[in-house]
């Protein structure tokens, strides 16, 4: 089961950045194209969203219950999870750089709802996006990563 959910959790991640690409795309043109906020553009940022946090779920039951989370793996006596770089990656700066851009996620989305100019929430959304993006790039275990890197597609070799 636990490596069913870690390759759901891999694989939502090209579901993730592909929505998130295209939230992009849809708020740039958007805004530099003064363009009337459209229902297609809030359910792309819906579906966005909604992926991120099931996404996020999954990668909390990794953290916490996974084959390396901190409640079912025993550190050898004596050693720190900081001073482990695999450690320190899977239960510090993953985890935290992710739940930042999914706040990210979730603000931009939250645009959507706001009653203000359609600029505004273009422009705004935008940015929440493009940040959340730059978030998630630094803080996947890509394969080209030392220590930490992951298969593009774990478990289709």
């Amino acid at each position: 089961m636990q490596t069913g959910l870690l390759h759901l959790h891999n694989f939502l991640r090209w579901v993730i950045l592909i929505l998130l690409v295209l939230s992009i795309v849809k708020a740039y043109s958007g805004w530099q194209g003064k363009k009337a906020f459209a229902a297609g553009d809030k359910k792309i940022w819906l579906f966005t969203m909604i992926s991120a946090h099931i996404t996020l779920l999954l990668g909390l039951y990794q953290v916490a219950l996974g084959r390396y989370g901190f409640l079912s793996y025993t550190l050898p006596e004596g050693t720190s999870f900081m001073k482990d770089k695999f450690l320190r990656f899977f239960w510090v700066e993953h985890p935290v750089g992710m739940i930042l851009a999914i706040v990210l996620i979730t603000m931009g989305h939250g645009m959507a709802k706001k009653d203000v100019s359609d600029e505004v929430k273009y422009k705004k959304a935008f940015y929440y996006f493009l940040i959340a993006l730059v978030v998630i790039l630094a803080t996947v275990p890509w394969p080209f990563r030392e220590i930490v890197g992951r298969p593009w597609f774990p478990g289709m070799s």
